[in-house]
């Protein structure tokens, strides 16, 4: 086995926010030579790996050459010029996730007719080119409101996904490739993170609950293990390894879902990557969800994924009405509850709904893990000075 630990082994990281920034806790943990390619020099890795470069990660001359200065590449976020990533591993460099897997995934057309053409159960889509064709599609009577309307590229945390009720909502759509989808009533969203190395082993995390900003469409908590029956959680971590199978996959793969009112799991998408629906695994699983990637793409056994307790996790977003330097509110007040970590991601600027960092808090009782993450939330305020 290669020697990653203490050694002259560099593993090349494309992205340097704040899933970046909790990975470097691990690789410095494991003394493995951290080298970070992001567009802002103020990215939250910038201070603290091991080597920094500036650039823009959709470029192929960037991407390309710093891949020509590693040893082994990874991502935390799935917007990267593939191009690139293809031409570096058809040279022999060891990518994980594959670049022929995040191809698919970047595009969500592609990701959910890899679903249907897989047999994995998902929400009815129909895939626009553009919003003229989209606008035709309903003056035409195939498709009616209310619908799911997604960018079919660079969609994050809430933006480029949008429900559209009426007709005054289809005309204020960007004009750029889309898929639309049926609404889906649903019980509970959940998620489940899966870990396979070059080996095939496999690792599924818990089903986790996730509860949505009604405004934002942003994550507000994250509950582990979700609050479901058995069964619906046994479907639920099958058709995430199916999923993880069906692509090959290598290295941790957050799989999101809809629970019907019939118990039926469909796959809403998946990011190939850790995942804000893992951030509890820090403090309440036996092996966080960042050592478990670094242990997937180095081909390492795989860690424990059961949890010592109940976790929450609290995202910290940036309060409406607040732009500039950022100032948390309360926080001394928060320190003093007990089982509760907060994780701040070294972004300076606030804005409104801006991820600006999350707590976890850890208790034995899952509706008293639950009150006390209620009680965060409304304890700190992400404000600007």
């Amino acid at each position: 086995m290669k020697n990653y630990f203490s050694s002259d082994f560099r593993l090349g990281v494309l992205g340097g926010g704040q899933l970046g920034r909790m990975l470097l806790s691990e690789t410095q943990k494991f003394d493995i030579y951290t080298v970070i390619l992001d567009a802002s020099n103020e990215a939250p890795c910038a201070q603290i790996c091991n080597e920094f470069h500036q650039g823009d990660l959709l470029d192929f001359d960037t991407v390309y050459t710093f891949g020509k200065q590693v040893d082994l590449l990874t991502i935390e976020i799935e917007n990267v010029n593939i191009d690139a990533l293809e031409k570096l591993a058809l040279e022999g460099l060891p990518i994980y996730p594959k670049p022929s897997n995040i191809r698919i995934i970047q595009n969500k057309a592609r990701q959910k007719q890899f679903y249907t053409d897989h047999g994995i159960p998902t929400a009815q889509f129909s895939h626009y080119a553009y919003k003229e064709e989209l606008k035709h599609s309903y003056e035409n009577s195939i498709i009616d409101f209310p619908f799911v309307w997604k960018a079919a590229r660079f969609g994050y945390d809430g933006n480029g996904v949008k429900i559209v009720r009426n007709y005054e909502d289809l005309e204020s759509l960007p004009d750029v490739e889309c898929i639309t989808e049926k609404l889906i009533p649903f019980k509970n969203e959940l998620a489940v993170i899966v870990a396979r190395n070059e080996d095939g082993k496999t690792k599924t995390y818990p089903v986790v609950e996730m509860e949505f900003h009604p405004e934002a469409n942003q994550v507000e908590y994250v509950i582990c293990p979700a609050r479901i029956d058995e069964s619906v959680s046994e479907k639920a971590r099958d058709i995430a390894l199916k999923v993880a199978n069906a692509f090959d996959f290598i290295g941790l793969l957050a799989v999101e879902m809809f629970q019907t009112h019939e118990d039926e799991i469909l796959v809403n998408e998946v990011a190939p990557r850790t995942h804000n629906s893992g951030h509890y695994s820090i403090e309440a699983s036996y092996t966080s969800q960042f050592e478990q990637h670094i242990r997937s793409i180095l081909n390492l056994p795989l860690g424990n994924t059961n949890s010592k307790a109940a976790g929450i996790m609290v995202n910290l977003v940036g309060k409406e009405g607040h732009t500039g330097e950022v100032l948390y509110e309360n926080m001394q007040d928060v320190l003093k509850m007990d089982g509760v970590t907060p994780h701040i991601y070294g972004k300076k600027i606030t804005k409104p709904f801006r991820k600006m960092g999350h707590v976890t808090v850890v208790n034995k009782d899952i509706q008293k893990a639950r009150a006390i993450a209620q009680k965060v939330k409304e304890t700190i305020n992400v404000i600007s000075k």
